[in-house]
């Protein structure tokens, strides 16, 4: 049986300015996610690029004295190269701008126009112009006639090209009720239900102000609205807006199979856009609706709202002078653990990423992988031991049960089969941070075996009692191929947020689940619910040769002053 696939998206990021932590955050979050659906065992598609349309991009390309379309090709190399920056294993950048997303979304346009589902009428109201969106007055009055940006509501009336929603609140409020998990985290459900209750009015779908867009079939002077442009790109990519225009482009074919989309990772400030506009808009044309919207919240930094005036933004040469100091796997743990993940905004803090990265890396599974194979190295000779791997007569358990000396029971085979159950869950609720922290959670389990078995003492006791020499070798092998079997399976839950550096420990341990470790998409040797049994099939075996490395992270500073971009 083929496996399953599962589609993951970012946003397609607008090319009007470069890119930051916001963009970078979003797409590790998404990329995370995509690499454990990968080690489940899943097909995935992972689609991310940028939006390159619309009066924003217009403006810009004005004021530098170039065509919009140079404006756009600058600045897509910027988020291309940030895409490769953090580490993403997208299947697909896609660009608004290519024939494959241009020619589908026309289609799409007058295949609606065609149904009576986009007709032509004229827009008398308020204009946010930094997000683009027209603002009813009821919300106009609510926000005090202030853009999402702080800046003034301008007033507008044109005429424009219509998408019916309004048509569609009954058969969204139905989907609402019958889909409680479609929009999270619960807050952000409960804040578009409630919005919904409001009532909808039509939105418009070209604009006649501007001329950077798509045109609209058989309407001169119009374009095609860049939100509407922007939402139909999850489906131009697999070529399921209009499949015969795809066809002809070279869409592969096979591609539809990835949709509806599992996940649309996002952030909380376009919520209302792929929460309403986008699913009614798949209504409409009949094609079926993605599993989740998941909105994250924003960053601040070192304590405040992040502003350029006051020199704390977080742009791509800070984030990249992190990486040149403590790696960019370091970076994607803090920003998947510490990030903005649920309702409330998180603070990148400089102080937090030491503490972090010294508690989770280089004490935590650093620090535990290391001392692990010294002692391997140190006691046997760089290899896993024989012991006696049969179950027990006497207590019915097996080796991969140890009770210590104060009656704490340690059985890393229920350890890890929970730590399995538990990171699936979380992955499937987007609980991203939790399902990772299975790594550090079963590492600390390890760390706390060892402070209670304390193996260098029994290795000591081994030079002044060779009456007992045998017995104290066989508990001293058992004890090190747990915690070394303990580690492989930890490797396991920390890889989506650190490929680079657990791949190094499998390469060092001679045990890589990865058919090409430098391939992130490459298939695993077998599904993680294999992979992670402790003691199973893929378990370390006698004779296993594991060597000490360098180490996975090296102890930060606090003291040492904060990076700064070049």
């Amino acid at each position: 049986m083929p496996p399953t696939p599962y589609s993951i998206t970012t946003p397609i990021y607008y090319v009007n300015d470069k890119p930051h932590i916001g963009h970078c955050y979003t797409t590790t979050v998404a990329d995370a996610a995509a690499r454990l659906a990968r080690l489940l065992g899943r097909d995935v598609f992972f689609l991310t690029g940028t939006d390159e349309h619309g009066q924003k991009v217009e403006k810009s390309a004005a004021a530098r004295g170039v065509s919009p379309q140079a404006l756009a090709d600058e600045n897509a190399v910027h988020f291309e190269a940030a895409m490769r920056l953090i580490g993403a294993s997208n299947t697909d950048f896609i660009r608004t701008t290519q024939p494959r997303h241009t020619r589908q979304v026309q289609a799409v346009i007058k295949r609606l126009i065609d149904s009576g589902d986009i007709y032509l009428g004229t827009f008398e109201g308020w204009y946010d112009e930094g997000q683009e969106e027209y603002v009813t007055e009821n919300a106009a009055r609510e926000k005090n006639y202030t853009a999402f940006n702080g800046r003034p509501l301008v007033k507008a009336k044109e005429q424009n090209y219509y998408f019916k929603l309004s048509k569609w609140q009954p058969a969204l409020e139905k989907f609402f009720d019958e889909s409680p998990n479609f929009v999270r985290p619960a807050a952000r459900f409960n804040e578009v239900r409630a919005r919904l209750k409001d009532g909808l009015q039509d939105v418009p779908v070209s604009r006649t102000n501007f001329s950077w867009g798509i045109p609209i079939p058989g309407a001169p002077g119009h374009v095609t609205y860049v939100w509407i442009d922007a939402l139909l790109n999850y489906t131009t990519a697999l070529g399921v807006a209009d499949p015969a225009t795809a066809k002809e482009l070279g869409v592969p074919g096979d591609r539809a199979r990835y949709w509806p989309a599992d996940v649309h990772a996002i952030g909380k400030e376009i919520l209302w856009f792929h929460a309403v506009i986008w699913p009614a808009l798949l209504m409409a044309l009949e094609l079926p609706t993605p599993g989740c919207i998941y909105a994250h919240s924003f960053w601040i930094s070192e304590g405040k709202k992040m502003s350029k005036t006051l020199g704390n933004f977080i742009d791509l040469p800070l984030l990249r002078a992190y990486i040149d100091r403590f790696g960019l796997d370091a970076l994607r743990w803090y920003l998947l653990t510490q990030g903005p993940l649920r309702e409330t905004d998180a603070d990148f803090s400089y102080a937090k990423f030491v503490e972090v990265y010294n508690a989770d890396l280089a004490n935590g599974i650093g620090n535990c992988a290391s001392r692990v194979a010294n002692m391997i190295e140190k006691y046997f000779g760089g290899k896993i031991p024989e012991i006696d791997r049969a179950r027990t007569s006497t207590t019915g358990t097996d080796w991969t049960h140890y009770a210590v000396a104060d009656g704490t029971v340690f059985d890393f085979r229920a350890l890890s089969a929970r730590a399995l159950r538990q990171a699936q869950g979380e992955w499937e609720a987007m609980r991203l941070d939790e399902a990772l922290m299975q790594g550090t959670a079963l590492a600390g389990q390890i760390d706390l075996f060892i402070n209670h078995t304390r193996p260098f003492s029994i290795a000591k006791e081994m030079d002044k009692a060779p009456e007992r020499i045998a017995h104290l070798r066989d508990q001293l092998a058992r004890i090190l191929v747990l915690c070394a079997e303990g580690v492989r399976v930890a490797s396991l839950f920390l890889y989506p947020a650190m490929p680079a550096k657990m791949a190094a420990l499998w390469r060092t341990w001679n045990c890589s689940p990865l058919t090409d470790p430098n391939d992130p998409s490459s298939a695993f040797r077998a599904p993680l619910a294999d992979l992670a049994i402790f003691g199973g099939p893929h378990a370390l075996q006698a004779g296993h040769a594991i060597a000490k490395g360098e180490a996975l992270f090296m102890r930060a500073k606090a003291e040492d002053p904060a990076p700064v971009a070049a």
